[in-house]
């Protein structure tokens, strides 16, 4: 996963300007059809009882991983091919933290429920 602008400019402000930055007390996994940049954008599902989902982490040396599974709720009509995820500090709206590619995209389809699985979302620095 990639970090977006915003969070890139508010580490480097944290660490190198001084200007504190204070972590989101909560994040939440959006799903995309359309692939998200570092300026945002990209295409969030919005199909009948899309909602994002939250997520905690854990991290070990330079990776952090999706401490538990993340589930969103029965797609209530087709929400389309889904190839990218996102994190970001809000339900609605709020900023782009990271994002990235699914290893494999999944046509969601009414009656599906989309899972990410325990440790599969990893955002890692080198």
């Amino acid at each position: 996963m990639s970090f977006s602008n915003f969070l890139e400019t508010e580490i480097l402000d944290h660490v190198f300007g001084g200007a504190a930055y204070t972590a989101p007390t909560t994040l939440y996994i959006a799903l995309y059809t359309g692939a998200p940049n570092d300026a945002g954008g990209g295409t969030e599902v919005s199909g009948t009882d899309y909602a994002r989902q939250t997520s905690t982490f854990t991290t070990s040396g330079d990776t952090t991983s999706n401490a538990g599974a993340i589930e969103f709720p029965t797609a209530g009509d087709s929400w389309g091919t889904v190839t990218h995820v996102g994190v970001f500090d809000a339900l609605t709206t709020g900023n782009l933290l990271a994002y990235g590619t699914l290893t494999a995209s999944k046509a969601v389809e009414s009656g599906d429920v989309f899972r990410i699985i325990a440790g599969a979302l990893d955002i890692t620095l080198d």
